[in-house]
This record gives structure tokens, C-alpha cells and sequence, in this order.
């Protein structure tokens, strides 16, 4: 890839995960988290949280397996053993209950985990994901002033899907991924560094966890690699679906929080090939270009043979330098003995 268009595509690609994370814009309505048990979505969460805090979005938290809620979340709503519309009236009476003097038209929901609502048997038989989630972003009082809704959904890959009502119905998986406008799959660092120090040495890439498939394994175990003492942070796989149809491929790296304080405001996401520890950067060669190809005879001519080739006169030299007119052109030749000349020839 040419340089300007790498250096196009980071800068194109830094400014799309700023705006999404940042709730700018509302450039993704609704954005799917794919974690697992190797990579939890917890340190991605609490980023959602602390850029919202900067923006002055109110944050809703809606609960299923949160005991606590986290610093910066102004609405915490448990959801466990409800049903969908206890959770939508409990949602909307959050928001009712801002205060009217420093009223706020964005609004971050977070849903820690969709599967405990997608498995719960006090859903209605007609309960439907779609339906369920477009209530949080289209407003029940179409006459109340109009507010910017990011929706964040949390779907944990681990956990066995539930079984579909109809055989030709979609899993939810599939149905989330359809409805969502950015798709972020989280990978644990490490995990990532394994795998592309397998594919450097030609070898197959490690798995961990649940695909390795053994009995009583649930989290894969990792020894930390020589020199690499700061392996720490998560990796996210972006999908980014725009609204003209095209979609944005892009893998990032997210630092540790304990790297950064909570108030600061640049930009600390980057570009997964830019780490130092996935891709090193490489020392550029003073003598690259001066390199010839390897062989068994020496190419290299020494001082004196260079001289020497300098002071050879080429063929017909003398007859380029003729000084009147049409000798520039004039071939000299000698005829020696061996030589047979022919008059007639010559005539013609």
C-alpha cells in the first residue's frame, strides 16, 4: 500500500472509533459488544462510560448481571426477573427524573448482557428483540423535545444461544448483528500476540478457552512472552456499517485505564498495526541501496580496475569528433591483409 493512502487510512479510521466511542454525531445508534470469557467487555464499558461523563451525556445502565453501579452512571436499573416492558417503563421514568435546570439532549443506554433477557421465561410469546430495542430509540411522545439515543448492547459469545421459536426464524445472534450499525468483537491482546507470532513462524494459530475443547477448560492459559512486560490492554474488531451501505474494517488497541486518568481528553485508541509489539519497527538500512545480489564471483570492481575502465576509448570515439561539417557521422577503417575487397561492389 502506498504511504499516502496508509497515512489516508489511519487518519480516516482514528476519526471514525473517536466519533463512535465518543457518542458524536449519534454515529452508531446501535452498537454491538461480542466478549467472551477471555476478553470480558468490562474495560470497553467504563471507556463508554468516562467519554460520556466528558460530553456530559446522561448514562443509563440497564443491569442483568451488575451488582453495583459503576462510577458515572446516573441511572442504575436493575433488570433481572423483569419483563420488557417493566424494563421500557423503567428506562423512560430514568430519564423523566433529570432535573429540568441542566437538561441534557443525549443519552447513553447500556445493556451489560442481552443474554439473560433473550433466555427469560417471562417474556411474551410475541416478544420480539427488534421491537424490544427500536423502543429505546424511537421516543413514545413523538411531541417531547427530541433526544439523541446511542444504544450499547452487550452479548456474551460464550453463552449457548436459546433455542428459536420457529425453524425459519434467525438465532438472535444473527438478528443483532443484522440490526446493528457498528459491531465491535473484543480480543485479549495476548491472545492476539500468540497468534500472529504462530503465523510469522508459518505454524497453525493458538486457540484458548472454549475452542480448545478440552474437559474442564474455560480460560485458556497464557505465559507471558519474553519482552513483552506491557502486553496489557484489548483489541477491538470493528464493523462499521454505514448509512451509504459500505462497511469499515478496521482492528484497534485500547490501553489500560491505569495508563491514562479519567479526565483526559486525547484521543488514546490506535491503530492495531501501529503497537510496537504487533508489528516492531524496522531499523532502516543506511546501505540498503547499495545491496547486490548474493553470488559466488566477486561483482565489486577495486579502485585500479575502476580506473582503468574510466581510461578505455570507446570504439569509433575518434569519429565523434569531427570538426566540419557531415564528419561527425564518418566511420574510419583500417583495412588489414585478411581483408577482400571486392572493386565492383564498391562501384555499386
Amino acid at each position: 500500500m502506498a504511504p499516502a493512502s496508509t497515512s489516508h487510512r489511519q487518519t480516516h479510521n482514528l476519526l471514525l472509533i473517536s466519533k463512535l466511542l465518543s457518542l458524536r454525531d449519534t454515529a452508531s445508534p446501535l452498537t454491538l459488544v461480542l466478549d467472551s470469557l477471555e476478553q470480558p467487555a468490562t474495560p470497553l464499558t467504563k471507556e463508554y462510560i468516562r467519554r460520556a461523563k466528558l460530553s456530559r451525556t446522561h448514562v443509563t445502565l440497564l443491569a442483568f448481571e451488575t451488582l453495583k453501579p459503576p462510577e458515572g452512571v446516573d441511572a442504575f436499573i436493575p433488570a433481572r426477573r423483569k419483563s420488557p416492558l417493566e424494563i421500557l417503563k423503567a428506562v423512560g421514568a430514568a430519564y423523566q427524573n433529570v432535573s429540568s435546570n441542566s437538561p441534557t439532549r443525549r443519552r447513553l443506554i447500556l445493556i451489560d448482557a442481552i443474554n439473560p433477557l433473550l433466555r427469560s421465561k417471562k417474556n411474551d410469546p410475541q416478544f420480539h428483540i427488534s421491537q424490544f430495542l427500536s423502543s429505546f430509540l424511537i421516543p413514545s411522545n413523538p411531541t417531547a423535545p427530541k433526544v439523541e439515543v446511542s444504544l450499547v448492547v452487550n452479548f456474551h459469545q460464550d453463552v449457548p444461544s436459546p433455542p428459536a421459536l420457529s425453524p425459519y426464524a434467525p438465532s438472535p445472534l444473527s438478528m443483532l448483528t443484522y440490526l446493528a450499525t457498528t459491531i465491535i468483537t473484543l480480543h485479549s491482546f495476548s491472545h492476539i500476540l500468540a497468534q500472529k507470532a504462530a503465523r510469522d513462524r508459518s505454524l497453525a494459530a493458538p486457540v484458548f478457552g472454549l475452542d480448545e475443547e478440552q474437559d474442564g477448560v474455560l480460560l485458556g492459559r497464557l505465559d507471558k512472552p519474553s519482552g513483552h512486560d506491557s502486553a496489557e490492554g484489548i483489541v477491538l474488531e470493528l464493523e462499521h456499517r454505514r448509512k451509504s451501505g459500505r462497511g469499515v474494517l478496521e482492528w484497534y488497541f485500547l490501553p489500560p485505564a491505569s495508563r491514562y486518568s479519567p479526565q483526559y481528553v486525547k484521543e488514546i485508541v490506535t491503530l492495531l498495526d501501529d503497537h510496537p509489539l504487533y508489528r516492531p519497527p524496522q531499523q532502516p538500512d543506511a546501505d540498503a541501496g547499495e545491496e547486490e545480489p548474493e553470488s559466488t564471483f566477486e561483482l565489486r570492481l577495486t579502485e585500479r580496475q575502476r580506473r582503468e575502465r574510466e581510461g578505455v576509448v570507446l570504439p569509433y570515439f575518434d569519429a565523434q569528433q569531427g570538426d566540419g561539417p557531415g564528419e561527425g557521422g564518418r566511420i574510419l577503417y583500417d583495412m588489414g591483409e585478411e581483408d577482400d575487397f571486392d572493386e565492383e561492389e564498391d562501384e555499386i
